[in-house]
């Protein structure tokens, strides 16, 4: 029987993570199953599930402790599957001048209907002719059925104004 995991991982970057961990998993009997991973600065990041043998499992999870000395930090939880709940998945970008504060604003709108963010990549970069710092962001949002779409849309929209930012949003597909 398996038991699946999910795994945090943080280190400073170099070549060969990503197989040491790939290398463990594989040693335990394990099957890396989906992942996301990226280098920030000078750092990896990353979230990984795995299924690994029920009887391989806490050797499996001593085992990651060595890579504390290849100067990874790796956090290991059971998968405890949440059952999906209705609702509908929704596609959210913004673009606007770079300050401090966007991520907090739209995030508390969109907590503020209930609504989950499951994924979020954000970016600053260079505005191609005036050359100020430019903030972006897209997202993946689950939108449960009890929340009022064309409020949460209005709310955005409001919020987006305050802050001088362009927000698309996007209601992408239902969930059963």
């Amino acid at each position: 029987m398996q038991i699946p995991l999910v795994m945090t991982v943080v280190g400073q970057d170099r070549p060969g993570l990503i197989e040491a961990i790939a290398r463990l998993v594989r040693q335990h009997g394990g099957n890396w199953l989906e992942s996301r991973m990226c280098r920030l600065g000078g750092e990896f990041a990353g979230i990984l599930r795995v299924n690994v043998p029920t009887e391989k499992k806490d050797v499996f999870v001593q085992s990651l402790a060595g890579l504390k000395a290849e100067g990874l930090t790796v956090v290991v939880q059971p998968d405890v599957a949440m059952p999906q709940k209705p609702g509908s998945v929704a596609l959210l970008s913004l673009v606007g001048q770079d300050r401090p504060g966007i991520v907090r604003e739209i995030s508390h709108v969109i907590a503020q209907h209930c609504v989950n963010i499951e994924e979020l990549e954000t970016e600053c970069s260079s505005a191609p002719m005036s050359g100020e710092t430019l903030f972006s962001a897209s997202a993946r949002l689950f939108i449960p059925q009890s929340c009022d779409v064309a409020k949460l849309r209005a709310d955005l929209e409001l919020i987006a104004a305050d802050l001088q930012v362009e927000i698309h949003f996007e209601k992408a597909k239902e969930t059963k």
